[in-house]
């Protein structure tokens, strides 16, 4: 089988932003039927025990662990075994998405309307939230720092991590993850996958776990579907696709750098969408040739082919990088790369992205791992309205607000107008009720 990725040619074609995404579809995701099977899966686990978990892990992952939650000699044998140039690699990734998230703090800000009048908002954490971390087709300790950095940051007080139970760690994560949770220090990782995980976490389980307030993490359509059943029961970052490489790139492109930039998202699934966006002729033809050379060699090769020859992926020709910038924003990539001359200057143009990787030595494979920026990403387009996990994705803005006698008499007249104005007379007789009650007092 060879690489049959598209060619589609854009040039000529001043299109709208929809017309844009109209001739850049994505791959197709029935997140309705996901819904529909996985309702017997929720109910289950709202109505249910430990063995129900274990069974559902039994039935979905082939293996029935002996218990939901990793005793913590596992977790701490599993680093003690880890391979010491993995560990060494993990902590430096560790340090420096670490060091990037501690800039995302926020102060909290007091505004004085008036005299008397004061509205401060406070940041404050999530008190709890679940963590969930895939484990099918590879294995993704990277997943894990990417979510429990910003949480930890954000000092979010209870924080547990979920990721599938594996037939070759006797039921339990991967060792890689639980050695992962280990140098990060959570201690509460449950061996539990899927839309069983992310209900435990909504629901929570009498004995076993405490519901939690919010759930992050990507993970396949159940888990999609999952979060999108249980919004409103817990909070969620976004209901994850399938991932996506989009780069825009000029003649001065490398052909296969920027043919190994785009195998290396296909290689996450068949599904996974791959775009390239020039204006050079002699790039897509390059880009081509290397894709048939590189992908018979690597070790995903039928997934690759399948995910390159998909309707998600293309070599879109364009007219110029002034088109190019209108196909990008209006495609809305996961992941976006610049490789064209005066990259980091003209960057100020691309409004939407989830990530936006800038020249030729910053591919999507370096902020997957150790760039310091957060993986988990918008996909979809989802990147035209929503951002990346953050440690601002486990803070919510409080306002306090404080009025003084003096203030309140000031402005009541004004709320009391403006209550009768949206016939809400209750509204403005709470205003006038304080009013009264300073008039006989001071009288």
């Amino acid at each position: 089988m060879s690489v049959q990725i598209r060619t589609l040619d854009l040039r000529g074609q001043h299109l709208s932003k929809g017309e844009y995404q109209k001739r850049l579809p994505r791959a197709t995701l029935d997140i309705a039927t996901a819904m529909v099977a996985i309702e017997p899966i929720l109910a289950q686990v709202k109505n249910g025990s430990e063995s129900d978990l274990i069974a559902l892990g039994e039935k979905f992952d082939g293996i029935k662990p002996a218990q939901i939650r990793v005793p913590a000699h596992v977790i701490s044998e599993s680093l003690a075994t880890l391979a010491p140039d993995i560990r060494s690699s993990l902590e430096e990734a560790i340090r420096r998405i670490q060091k990037v998230h501690s800039d995302q703090t926020r102060a909290s800000v007091a505004t004085q309307v008036v005299d008397g009048g004061r509205v401060e908002q406070r940041w404050i954490p999530v008190d709890r939230v679940g963590l969930y971390v895939p484990g099918g087709r590879a294995v993704y300790p990277s997943s894990v720092i990417m979510n429990v950095v910003p949480a930890q940051i954000a000092k979010v007080g209870s924080i547990a991590v979920a990721s599938p139970p594996q037939k070759e760690n006797g039921g339990y994560p991967h060792p890689t993850i639980l050695a992962t949770c280990a140098l990060l220090g959570i201690d509460e990782v449950y061996a539990i996958g899927g839309a069983q995980a992310v209900a435990m976490f909504a629901y929570g389980v009498e004995g076993v776990c405490e519901r939690v307030d919010m759930v992050t993490g990507p993970g396949n359509i159940y888990v999609a579907a999952a979060k999108r059943a249980l919004r409103g029961v817990i909070g969620i970052d976004s209901e994850a696709g399938p991932t996506e490489i989009a780069i825009l790139a000029d003649e001065s492109a490398i052909a296969s750098e920027v043919a190994a930039d785009l195998i290396s998202q296909a290689e996450h699934d068949t599904i996974a969408a791959a775009v390239l966006v020039t204006p050079s002729e002699k790039l897509i033809a390059a880009v081509r040739a290397e894709l048939e050379k590189r992908v018979a060699l690597t070790k995903h090769r039928e997934r690759i082919e399948i995910a390159l020859s998909g309707i998600q992926s293309a070599l879109v020709l364009v007219d110029s990088l002034d088109q190019g910038f209108d196909v990008v924003n209006a495609y809305a990539a996961e992941h976006l790369e610049l490789i064209f001359e005066n990259a980091q200057a003209l960057s100020h143009r691309i409004r939407n992205a989830g990530a936006v990787f800038i020249g030729r030595f910053a591919p999507v494979s370096l902020g997957d791992y150790s760039a310091g920026s957060n993986h988990v990403l918008p996909t979809g387009g989802c990147a035209c309205h929503s951002s990346g996990l953050s440690v601002q994705s486990f803070l919510r803005g409080l306002n306090f607000i404080e009025y003084d006698k003096s203030a309140f008499i000031d402005i009541a007249q004004n709320v009391i107008t403006l209550a009768q104005a949206e016939d809400l007379p209750a509204h403005g007789q709470a205003m006038s009720a304080r009013l009264e009650t300073i008039a006989s007092e001071e009288n």
